[in-house]
């Protein structure tokens, strides 16, 4: 059944006839219009209830990862002390929304802690009275709920260019994807950067037929996202780019049309409005920390030069956010680690992201992505949205892949959520056979989803291997990023009581505080290592020395959640 509708992207290139707009068919779906709207919503329901059980499931039974103790220590920070000194190699707004989330936990903050950050997490989730189980959960639900209603953003873009059919297409493939459920699950800044950055977009695309409404929106939404990671910043040319565009073409699309230089002085003007919306949020953010923006420069920010120092210093946004720009800069001059499809090695490689992402990325997910980008492109009446969902992706993809970082496909984590709207494309070809094709994709999407139930930070394809296979080809925030420290105490204590431990662990929890007693085995002779070698399996991927002979020497007899071996030393 279809209905004909104006389609924002099919305005007729006839200069006689302004106003003339091609109607295009929209896909419903085929029941009784009585009960369209009903089996709509329910389905809706269904796509985010599943999401959410998977992601609060997934938060209560992680302990925490290498980066969120220092988040919810930064956040306990701003509630108590109101004070910026605490990482400002990322902006604020994640953690107030974090900090949200603390405020009905009531952390306790020792008012004579002295240290880094890192200390700083550590003290107030194990050293300052606080239930670390209750705090970390309490971190994460809005970050939960915050991912559940960037769904409904993705949903709403798919159906402004597809339909109905397109947008539930979308919607599912989002709330299946492991990596948007890992780490929305998690008090973590990626998945909220990309889902403001989504909506900025969206926004903008919304601005093609009414600027003055959505312009705002699209600024605010930008904002947001820079606010939240600085890893936003390469995306902001590209969607200033695009407010001029959709200003330009609300323009030529009236029945008025003003001059041509005219309209350049309004695309012009809305791309400043946007930028200046932007800043202005990144401001609020601080100011919502600290309303005297109180701000003293470490004594470790590395010196700039050159067109680092020159951008750094153009930027109208608080020195807090400049100096957390050069904290930045410096990570991206240090050297480290990597390890990819079975190889350690160390510094950067370009295509590290691809790989990791055709690792992580459900077949059916990767199929949909390009078969609806090839429709985005093909078919006349999307190919307007191209810009709009193609550009920014690539240009962050291609700002990720210049990183000096290979930690996991977090740092591109808005790849399947730009993905998902684009596929939904596919759903714009009107053939049964699409359709049906596009259907069992999803059900292979969801089915390879529920399968590494509750993994999902583990997750890696079936060509791949599957998720207990991920340690062999990719490491940290890919497979193990300390979440499973808590599961590990359950182990030794049901399995292995009373056994001496040797324990070789990646992350920011504290085993003593699980129950969990051993010592490090590379701190005493290789001799007096007996018992189980417990070792994170990022470790196991990068061991050399000491630690690769006290493994080469030893029998894994035991895996806890596709994340730690534990082998035995006789």
């Amino acid at each position: 059944m279809t209905q004909e509708r104006p389609s924002p992207a099919a305005v007729s290139p006839d200069p006689a006839t302004p106003a003339a707009v091609v109607t295009v068919p929209v896909r419903r779906l085929p029941v009784p219009a009585r009960h369209r709207s009903t089996l709509y919503v329910l389905a809706v329901l269904a796509f985010l209830a599943q999401m959410a059980f998977a992601m609060v499931t997934t938060a209560v039974r992680q302990t925490p990862t290498i980066d969120e103790p220092v988040y919810v220590g930064t956040a306990t920070v701003y509630l108590r002390e109101h004070s910026l000194r605490f990482n400002p190699e990322h902006p604020p707004l994640g953690k107030l929304v974090i900090a949200g989330g603390l405020a009905f936990a009531h952390p306790r903050l020792d008012p004579a802690f002295e240290g880094d950050q890192t200390e700083l997490g550590r003290s107030v989730l194990y050293e300052s009275g606080n239930d670390p189980w209750r705090l970390m959960l309490a971190a994460r639900l809005p970050m939960i709920a915050l991912t559940l209603l960037f769904g409904l953003v993705v949903l709403a873009f798919a159906r402004d260019l597809t339909g109905p059919l397109g947008g539930l297409l979308a919607l599912a493939l989002y709330a299946f994807s492991p990596d948007v459920i890992a780490h929305g699950s998690l008090a973590t800044l990626d998945v909220p950067a990309a889902g403001f950055l989504l909506t900025s977009v969206w926004a903008l695309w919304r601005a093609r037929e009414r600027p003055r409404l959505h312009l705002p929106l699209a600024g605010a939404a930008l904002g947001a996202a820079l606010a939240t990671r600085m890893s936003a910043l390469p995306a902001v040319p590209v969607l200033l780019l695009l407010a001029a565009l959709s200003v330009w073409h609300a323009d030529r699309r009236g029945a008025e049309r003003p001059a041509t230089a005219r309209s350049l002085r309004r695309a012009a003007v809305a791309a400043g409005g946007v930028g200046l919306v932007a800043v202005a949020v990144v401001w609020a953010a601080y100011l919502a920390v600290d309303p005297r923006l109180r701000w003293t420069a470490p004594d470790t920010l590395p010196d700039l030069h050159g067109l680092r120092a020159l951008a750094v210093d153009a930027l109208p946004l608080p020195r807090a956010y400049a100096d957390g720009m050069a904290v930045q800069f410096g990570f991206e001059d240090s050297t480290f680690e990597g390890f990819l499809l079975g190889r350690h090695y160390s510094g950067a490689l370009w295509y590290y992201l691809p790989a990791a992402v055709l690792v992580k990325t459900p077949l059916g997910m990767l199929a949909l992505w390009l078969a609806g980008t090839a429709v985005l492109l093909a078919v006349p009446r999307l190919r307007a949205a191209a810009p709009y969902l193609l550009v920014p992706a690539a240009v962050l993809t291609a700002a990720a892949m210049t990183g000096s970082r290979d930690f996991g496909v977090r740092y591109v984590v808005f790849l399947p959520v730009f993905g998902a709207v684009a596929a939904a494309c596919v759903t714009a070809l009107g053939r049964r056979w699409a359709d049906a094709a596009s259907a069992a994709l999803v059900a292979f999407v969801a089915v390879s989803s529920l399968r590494t139930f509750p993994y999902y930070l583990q997750y890696s394809n079936e060509a791949f291997g599957g998720t207990s296979k991920t340690h062999l080809r990719l490491h940290d925030s890919n497979v193990d990023w300390g979440q499973d420290l808590g599961l590990l105490a359950d182990r030794l204590r049901e399995r292995y009581p009373g056994e001496r431990v040797w324990l070789v662990y990646k992350g920011s929890g504290v085993p003593a505080h699980y129950g969990i007693d051993a010592a490090d085995p590379r701190k005493v002779p290789e001799d007096r290592v007996h018992g189980l070698l417990v070792v994170s399996d990022s470790s196991v991927a990068k061991a050399e020395g000491r630690l690769a002979e006290l493994i080469a020497g030893s029998e894994p007899v035991d895996e806890v959640g596709h994340s730690i071996t534990i082998y035995r030393r006789g």
